[in-house]
């Protein structure tokens, strides 16, 4: 399971009227089957603590629960309240993120952590208006820390719970289109609970993301296993995996990047911030360059000739195609990066074998240092 954050709002247009009311039955039914056969042992579930279910939350996004474990458990060792997290530096918040990917979900739970202790007294608010106004919090997120915390009568409209809520409406609104997406957040707060809210509204909330993770997938639907089989109007139609509609489609992008390793004989490296914006933005890495020719052209003479290219790689993001070239030279123990290479006004130094592990790098970045005893001859003793 991950979420998909949508912030979309509105009235339900005259287009989708027509289209059938499923049962008030629908949230028991879901209700029902979440106590008996959701899932209910996942270290965010079981509690009302709204600085656990939001920091759940921004880590699901667009991350399947399976990777998001692990730094979930890291997160609360280092950070068990909100006040920890706000008095975190970037960089700490940053180094236990790093691989998590998304980087910018990272920055906005740190801001959002000091805006709840600045604007909030240290205490995230009740309702999902109010949740929306903090760093990172959009309307979906918003609306699943109210109801787990809160049991406040609202919807979710994740990626999980978009396929349910079309397949079981038969809603055929193309979901690129805004109207659309506010159509179905209509019909998703008509179908909501309506009564022992504190108790329904967790329940519900967690049934519609569990049956997205387990039944109601998004290639063979195990419909003889779901509890609103009998309400599903995409399984009438004997279509169920044509929901959801969503015609505009993201094109994969490549981008080639050639990366200087610079290492000194005791293993310290040479690393610099990343800009704030782009790709990895605001994290340590490597000094980047936009091809081996514009990383040829900068080498000063004593460098050119003296260095190993390793082997290239792909990196995969979700779309986008990182094609890295990187390349290790070794430096003497006090020898200074080259002025040609170095990036203006950002912070950059030699950070040595203890102290990089510590830092948020980028996942190839990482993985690749972390190579280095396979290249015993990379610079140990210098050039």
């Amino acid at each position: 399971m991950m979420r998909s954050a949508s912030d979309a709002g509105g009235l339900l247009p005259a287009a989708n009227t027509s289209q059938a009311a499923v049962p008030s039955s629908f949230a028991n039914e879901v209700v029902r089957w979440q106590q008996s056969h959701g899932r209910n042992s996942l270290p965010w579930q079981n509690t009302r603590d709204p600085y656990r279910v939001w920091l759940s939350e921004i880590m699901l996004q667009q991350t399947q629960v399976a990777t998001v474990l692990a730094y979930y458990d890291r997160f609360l060792q280092r950070f068990p309240a909100v006040g920890e997290l706000a008095a975190a530096s970037e960089d700490e918040v940053m180094s236990l993120w790093s691989g998590l990917g998304y980087y910018s979900r990272a920055r906005n739970l740190h801001r959002c952590a000091q805006d709840v202790m600045a604007l909030h007294h240290g205490q995230f608010p009740a309702s999902a208006e109010q949740l929306q106004t903090l760093q990172g919090i959009g309307r979906s997120t918003a609306a699943a820390i109210a109801s787990f915390c809160f049991g406040q009568r609202v919807a979710i409209l994740d990626g999980n719970v978009k396929r349910v809520l079309t397949r079981v409406l038969g809603f055929s609104g193309d979901l690129a289109q805004a109207a659309q997406e506010r159509a179905l957040w209509s019909l998703a707060t008509e179908l909501l609970p309506h009564d022992d809210l504190a108790q329904t509204m967790p329940r519900y909330t967690q049934g519609l993301m569990d049956l997205g993770a387990t039944i109601c997938t998004g290639r063979q639907p195990k419909c003889l296993l779901c509890p609103v089989q009998a309400l599903c109007r995409g399984r009438a139609q004997g279509s169920p995996e044509q929901y959801p509609v969503k015609t505009r489609k993201l094109k994969r992008s490549a981008q080639s990047i050639s990366l200087l390793w610079a290492q000194r004989p005791d293993g310290s490296v040479w690393l610099e911030k990343r800009p704030a914006t782009g790709i990895w933005s605001g994290l340590y890495c490597l000094p980047v360059f936009d091809s081996d020719d514009a990383f040829r052209s900068l080498l000063p003479e004593h460098l050119a000739g003296r260095v190993e290219a390793l082997p290239a790689f792909v990196h995969v993001l979700t779309h986008k195609d990182l094609h890295l070239s990187p390349w290790i030279a070794g430096f003497q123990a006090d020898q200074p990066m080259p002025e040609a290479m170095l990036s203006e006004s950002r912070p950059a130094a030699w950070f040595s074998p203890e102290a990089w592990p510590a830092l948020g790098l980028p996942a190839p970045i990482r993985k690749l240092l972390a190579q280095d005893a396979a290249h015993p001859s990379a610079g140990r003793d210098g050039f």
